[in-house]
C-alpha cells in the first residue's frame, strides 16, 4: 500500500474515533430475519461527512459527479433529524442528468421522517415530497398520494443506503427488511457477499461487499427489482467507496469514491 493510501485510511480511522455526537451512543435496533436477534447499532456517519464520486456507465463512459452528504440537524415534525443528501450532475451526450435527493433521518428512532427527490434524465423527470408520521404510521406525498407505513421505523431509498452502514454485516448474513415506507417496495433484502480489496480513485481499501435488492416495478419493469452493490470500508466508518447498479438504457453504472471530507475534520483526497 502506498503512503498516500495509508494516509487516507489513517485519517478515516481517526475521524471515526474522534466523533463525539450524541447520535453515536448505542441504540437498540431490532433487525428482522431468520435467526437474528436484537442488535445494537452505532451511527457511523455524522454532520460534516461529504463523499464525492466519479460516475461512469458501461454504455456511455463517464457520466458525471455524485456527492453524498450529511448536514443539519433540522427540526421536522418536532424531531431533530440529520439531512442526508445525494446530488448528481452529469451528461449522456447532449442530454443532462440531474438528481437532488434528501432524506431527513431521525437517528434516535432510526427512521426517515421526510423524503424529497427531484430527478431529470433522458428517461424522463420525476419529483417526490413525502412526509412520514411515525406515530400514526402513515405517509403522505405533496401530490396527494398516501398510505400506511408497515413499521414504526420507516426508511426511503436514500436513508436505506445509510442505514445499511449500521448493520453488523457478518459475511453470509441475509437481512429481509420490511422497512421501506411504501409497502410495494418491501421486502428489501440485504445480503453480505464477503470481503475484498477495492481500488478507487481515492485509494485502495479493505471492504465488505453488500448487495441490496429492492422492489421497483416503476423503473425496472422486467426485473421488478433494483439491485445495488455496495463496497463499504471494513472498519467503524463503513464508508461506501464503490457503488454499482444497473439502470434501464444507461446500463451498468459505477460510482467510485474520488475524495471524502469526514466529520471531525478528517479528509481523504
Amino acid at each position: 500500500m502506498s503512503n498516500g493510501i495509508g494516509s487516507i485510511q489513517q485519517r478515516i480511522r481517526r475521524g471515526a474515533a474522534g466523533l463525539a455526537l450524541p447520535a453515536l451512543t448505542a441504540l437498540a435496533l431490532a433487525v428482522p430475519g431468520p435467526g437474528l436477534q436484537a442488535q445494537t447499532a452505532r451511527i457511523p456517519f455524522a454532520v460534516g461527512e461529504e463523499l464525492v464520486y466519479r460516475a461512469s456507465s458501461s454504455r456511455f463512459g463517464k457520466l458525471g459527479t455524485g456527492v453524498m452528504s450529511v448536514s443539519g440537524p433540522e427540526d421536522v415534525q418536532g424531531r431533530r433529524a440529520f439531512v442526508l443528501g445525494f446530488d448528481f450532475d452529469g451528461r449522456m451526450g447532449p442530454a443532462v442528468i440531474r438528481d437532488r435527493t434528501r432524506s431527513w433521518f431521525d437517528s434516535r428512532a432510526m427512521a426517515s421522517v421526510r423524503y424529497t427527490k427531484s430527478e431529470r434524465s433522458p428517461l424522463g423527470s420525476r419529483s417526490e415530497d413525502v412526509r412520514m408520521d411515525l406515530a400514526d404510521r402513515q405517509w403522505a406525498s405533496a401530490k396527494g398520494k398516501h398510505g400506511a407505513i408497515p413499521t414504526a421505523a420507516p426508511l426511503d431509498e436514500l436513508s436505506f443506503l445509510f442505514f445499511i452502514r449500521t448493520l453488523p454485516l457478518e459475511t453470509g448474513a441475509i437481512y429481509d427488511l420490511n422497512r421501506h415506507f411504501d409497502t410495494r417496495r418491501n421486502p428489501v433484502q440485504v445480503r453480505v457477499l464477503g470481503r475484498q480489496r477495492t481500488t478507487v480513485p481515492a485509494g485502495e481499501f479493505q471492504t465488505v461487499v453488500v448487495e441490496m435488492r429492492v422492489h421497483d416495478p416503476a423503473r425496472y419493469r422486467e426485473r421488478r427489482q433494483a439491485v445495488i452493490r455496495l463496497h463499504l470500508t471494513d472498519d467503524e466508518r463503513r464508508i461506501p467507496v464503490r457503488i454499482e447498479s444497473s439502470m434501464p438504457y444507461v446500463g451498468s453504472v459505477t460510482m467510485a469514491l474520488q475524495s471524502a471530507s469526514l466529520a471531525g475534520g478528517g479528509s481523504a483526497n
